[in-house]
Formats: structure tokens, sequence, C-alpha cells
């Protein structure tokens, strides 16, 4: 067999390029998917939870220090998405189900991590439009942190649900010889 090393490190290198060049195009585009984790559901997926996590925080570091380093706290976000999906492929097949349940939970999780960051760093309010729902949810009696989250879980529902999906859908699309480059050596 052929050195895995090579091929498990050069896809982490893929994942966390997918996760920065998908975050910046999605980004401009305005689209609800933001797919800015995709790289690492599919390095979590296929490799395990630790280069989940490993691509999760390099891609939020890498992109922090490009764009805004007050960004790079985010990573813990990205980095529990590793971890996440990392588990759940371990212990099940990263199936439809397991895919479809995973973003589910995730949508939930990763507000939960990254509201008090975005609260901490911005205030709560992203310099979007959905900043109107927040301020009308806080105005209508909610905290800070109740108007965020639950703007961020909306936003969530569609895009980890999205992206756990098209990660399953991308990873039975993998001929099995690929695949076979990450298997552990016996």
């Amino acid at each position: 067999m052929k050195n895995r090393k090579v091929y498990v490190t050069t896809f982490c290198g893929v994942a966390v390029a997918m996760n920065i060049v998908l975050g910046i195009i999605t980004s401009a585009l305005g689209i609800p998917l933001y797919l800015d984790t995709l790289g690492t559901v599919l390095s979590a997926a296929i490799l395990g939870p630790v280069p989940g996590i490993i691509v999760g925080a390099l891609s939020n570091i890498i992109t922090g220090l490009i764009y805004s380093v007050s960004d790079i706290p985010f990573c813990l976000v990205n980095m529990a998405v590793g971890l996440i999906v990392g588990l759940v492929a371990k212990k099940w097949k990263f199936g439809i189900v397991p895919a479809v349940i995973t973003g589910i939970a995730l949508s939930f999780i990763c507000p939960a991590i990254g509201t008090p960051i975005g609260i901490y760093v911005y205030g709560g309010l992203n310099g979007s439009v959905s900043d109107m729902l927040v301020m009308s949810l806080v105005r209508g009696g909610k905290t800070i942190f109740q108007a965020s989250f639950l703007r961020n879980v909306a936003s969530n529902l569609i895009d980890k649900i999205g992206t756990c999906i098209i990660g399953c859908l991308l990873i039975k699309a993998m001929p099995m010889r690929f695949m076979d480059n990450f298997k552990k050596e016996a």
C-alpha cells in the first residue's frame, strides 16, 4: 500500500482549501448554504475526528489571518463539527440518515458555541439582513443571546443539514480505489 500519511495530509490540505474557497464563494453569492465546513465534514467522516478537528481549526485560523483576526475564535465551531462528524462516522457509517441526524444536531450545537463568541466579538450582530430579526427579538424582550441564537439556529438548519447531506453524497460517489488510500495499514 502507498504511504497513507501522504494521502491523509494531502486530503486534509485540500479540505482546508475547500472550506476557505466555498466559504468565500457562498458568502459572495449570499446563499444560506455556507458550505464552509464541507471540507471538515469530509475529512472527519473519512479520516476520523482528529483530522476533522485539525481541518476545522486550520480553516478558520487561515481565514482569520487573511480577513479578520477577530474571526479566529470561531474555529471552535468548526472544530466541534470535525469532532462530532468524526465520532458519528466512527460509530455508524456516515450514510444519509446519520448525516441528516448529525446535521440537525450540529444546527443547535454550532450556535451554542458560536453565539457567545459572536456576542463577545461582534455584539451579537453579523452585518446581514438577519440583524433586523435579532434586533426585533431584542425589542420584543429576548436577550441578545436568545435572539442571536435563534437566528443562528435557523440559518444552521439549512447549512449544517445540507452540508452533511452533500458530504455523505460526495463520499458515496468517491471510487473505492480512492477510499482505499485512507485505510490503515495492517
